[in-house]
């Protein structure tokens, strides 16, 4: 074999080899139904997940920014009973008109201040420090509306085949994360970039607008 042969085999080969990760997203199989007429976005995130709590400060930079097209959902993941609990605080603090105010301060307490919110007694210690009506709380938290939307995250969490977190989902279709993107930083220009792309798709999509009727 030449050697110009030789280095242009091994070129493909490192090619190959680097082609497998240099994609930063990948696409859902099968694809999931959205509602029409809007770009979706889902970050999927469980309190406890260090990556997630790194990825933290860019979802936020970027939940100011959402495109007027895009409709940007947070979803708690549900994959296994281990983390229903945290499900159920996202979804209890909602429902109690408080969510934007405590977010931040629950995944500071599971990953800054070492405190398990997952266990009941702990959890509500942490609320009453926190100026939650701890009875209120525990009334909602067994409210229909908190067990549906509870359930309806279970069934996202499967219908997404979600297996680790963070994850980014575009359209139903496209999902990124940290480690796909390279790191926390990047993941929303990947995100954009799945949005521009979803939103060029909608547009090749939509049936062309009828010509006007011809003047007699």
């Amino acid at each position: 074999m030449s050697l110009r042969k030789a280095l242009a085999l091994t070129a493909a080969l490192l090619a190959l080899a680097s082609g497998a990760s240099a994609q930063p997203y990948a696409m859902l199989n099968p694809p999931q139904p959205i509602d029409p007429g809007k770009i979706e976005v889902i970050e999927f995130f469980w309190y406890g997940c260090p990556h997630c709590y790194a990825l933290e400060p860019e979802v936020v930079a970027w939940s100011k920014r959402v495109p007027k097209d895009v409709v940007f959902k947070r979803v708690p993941a549900y994959p296994s009973e281990s983390w229903g609990e945290m499900v159920k605080v996202f979804y209890t603090l909602e429902a109690m008109g408080v969510l934007d105010q405590y977010h931040q301060k629950v995944f500071d307490a599971m990953n800054k201040d070492g405190v398990n919110l997952a266990n009941k007694k702990l959890r509500e210690e942490w609320l009453a420090k926190n100026g939650v009506d701890v009875a209120k709380y525990n009334e909602t938290e067994k409210s229909f509306s908190v067990a549906s939307k509870i359930a309806r995250a279970r069934q996202l969490t499967q219908a997404y085949k979600v297996d680790s977190v963070p994850r980014l989902v575009v359209n139903g279709k496209y999902y990124t994360s940290g480690e796909q993107a390279g790191s926390p930083q990047k993941v929303f220009l990947v995100v954009d970039q799945l949005v521009e792309m979803s939103r060029k798709e909608s547009s090749a999509a939509a049936p062309p607008a009828s010509a006007p009727p011809a003047k007699k």
